[in-house]
């Protein structure tokens, strides 16, 4: 579909207004910035109760929904959340502070440093009692290194760079958002965000969020088809993209569409010049390690993995893909069992988001031993898939919606998880996210060598008893793909956002929670009071959660903490 002219001249006109702009917000100070963001902080508390209304609505949702707290958390909530953390990052460049003093560094394998960033404060501890998070720097980073680079382009905020084009992802509401905050601030650059349709009814919430940002003209939204969005990643005044959505997308960017841009990949040769970072997804792995599991373990690690898959309808480029069991362990049966259970009993919901009919059809046709288990579109189980097996298609494809496979693996323990892990590497496409499900017990008899595999493991973000999507909510850690893929191998993308301590050189995040849920965690001597969490689709509170949660982050007080208790022991 070719752009009208009218269309281009308002994207130019648009364009040349933030090349204008960009010379303002080169004179913004640090204090100044600062003020803005926590406008957008104010903006985002006023309207959330909107944007929740208007994301249930893409998604199909009936107002009493209890899975509407996924469009809290993944909302208003999760912006709400970055916003002060990167004001205190602004707050101690403006002082002259050192912007990692009272974070602890400690050593990870392999020459890293990492640097604990969850909890933060009291409220975390709190909150997310039990859950745990840390940067893992690049290896050969040193403390002081870290220290020392910090902050990124925000140490000379009057030295610009241009105009960035933000191509929104579809699926999750609250990435557009926080995406822009980082060209922003780590980037310093002014911004053009351009909405995937799907997410185009938030357009009147985004103008209002923004505000303060779109009437000094550092920021512009747009909505439009593939043939606006082509014509501002190849604009001559936008000097840089970010994207998150598939790969097919990034690669039309950067290559080109049909046969010539497959030629120009061929080739080597890019008809985009200008630097471009990405956010893409891919096949996620779940390792789930042997040992003895009580029958309510079983349970609950079935209904985590559930939630890692069918969270927002399998809508999540870190949604799981692949759960590899070891083929020794006494309880896999009784695991599997109860893994198809929770799948089978996840509530009911649409498949709003575009194509996932055919994802699952194309699934099925190449797997014609699937199990359908109920759902719309069906949600589907592939049994049995083999890690050997160079051909096979799960392993490759990123199926985006209700479509989960296991593979088992030879040994226990130690023997297995290296087995595990050199199979997520090597077979599974993409490196966004991997997670691990271990016990107490199991995790102290492996001890250090477990902190080695997670070592090992080549993706930006690893999960051991938490989902990763809890380190994509965790404001001062990092979001990307793990370092390293070329432009014409780009698999879970380039470059990280988030990141509110704008750390230079950052490998990865590691997200630890907790293996039981309250009172369990206190009864087997886990440090643990969170109880079932409000991302679980089987979380019966989820929405009152959501929205009680969302109201702290806006306002953090002693007095809200009750209800968000009550409320979260009820789920």
């Amino acid at each position: 579909m070719n752009i009208s002219p009218t269309a281009t001249a308002r994207l130019d006109q648009m364009i040349a207004e933030l090349s204008d702009g960009e010379r303002g917000w080169a004179r913004e100070t640090l204090a100044s910035r600062r003020a803005l963001l926590m406008e957008v902080h104010a903006n985002v508390a006023a309207h959330a109760e909107e944007w929740v209304r208007v994301a249930g609505e893409i998604k199909q949702l009936p107002a009493g929904s209890p899975l509407l707290g996924e469009e809290w958390t993944s909302g208003p909530w999760a912006v709400l959340g970055y916003t002060p953390a990167l004001a205190e990052t602004l707050t101690r460049l403006e002082q002259g502070r050192d912007l990692l003093d009272g974070f602890r560094f400690g050593a990870a394998p392999g020459d890293r440093v990492a640097v604990d960033v969850l909890p933060h404060h009291v409220y975390d501890r709190l909150l997310l009692s039990g859950f745990k998070a840390e940067v893992w720097m690049e290896p050969g980073v040193t403390e002081g290194e870290t220290r020392e680079r910090a902050g990124l382009a925000l140490r000379t905020p009057e030295i610009t760079a241009g105009v960035a084009v933000v191509m929104g992802a579809g699926n999750v509401t609250s990435i557009a958002p926080l995406d822009v905050l980082y060209q922003l601030y780590a980037y310093n650059r002014v911004v053009l965000l351009k909405l995937n349709p799907v997410t185009d009814p938030l357009l009147p919430v985004f103008e209002a969020v923004f505000a303060p940002f779109i009437d000094r003209g550092y920021l512009r939204i747009v909505t439009g088809d593939a043939s606006v969005g082509d014509h501002l990643v190849t604009h001559l005044d936008v000097d840089a993209v970010h994207i998150t959505g598939s790969e097919a997308t990034h690669d039309a960017i950067v290559w080109g569409a049909g046969g010539a841009g497959a030629g120009a990949k061929a080739a080597g040769t890019p008809r985009l010049k200008k630097p471009i970072t990405s956010e893409l997804g891919g096949v996620s792995p779940t390792i789930v390690l042997p040992g003895r599991w009580s029958k309510a373990d079983i349970r609950f690690q079935a209904e985590h993995i559930a939630t890692q898959r069918l969270h927002n309808s399998g809508f999540n480029c870190i949604a799981a893909q692949i759960v590899i069991v070891s083929a020794a362990w006494p309880q896999k049966r009784e695991f599997l069992a109860a893994l198809r259970a929770a799948v089978a009993a996840a509530p009911g919901r649409p498949a709003w988001y575009p194509g996932c009919e055919l994802r699952v059809d194309g699934a099925r046709a190449a797997h014609p031993r699937f199990e359908a288990v109920g759902g719309t579109p069906e949600r589907t189980l592939l049994w049995d898939l083999d890690l050997a097996d160079g051909a096979e298609t799960a392993f490759a494809t990123e199926y985006f919606g209700p479509v989960l496979g296991v593979a088992e693996l030879p040994g226990t323990e130690l023997e297995f998880l290296d087995a595990a892990v050199d199979a997520a590497n090597e077979r599974l496409h993409g490196t966004l996210g991997a997670n691990i499900v271990i016990d107490p017990r199991t995790r102290r008899r492996l001890g250090g060598r477990l902190r080695e595999a997670i070592a090992r493991l080549r993706y930006g973000t690893v999960g051991v008893n938490a989902w990763t999507g809890v380190g994509y909510l965790t404001a001062r850690a990092t979001w990307g793909a793990f370092p390293g893929h070329p432009l014409d191998d780009i698999g879970s993308g380039r470059g990280v956002v988030h990141n509110s301590l704008l750390l230079h050189r950052p490998e990865r995040t590691v997200v630890y929670g907790p293996f039981r849920p309250l009172p369990r965690s206190v009864m087997t001597g886990q440090l643990s009071i969170t109880p079932k969490p409000p991302w679980f689709i089987t979380n019966r509170t989820a929405a009152v959660t959501g929205r009680r949660l969302t109201a702290f982050a806006a306002r953090p007080r002693w007095s809200a903490l009750p209800g968000i208790f009550a409320s979260a022991l009820r789920g």
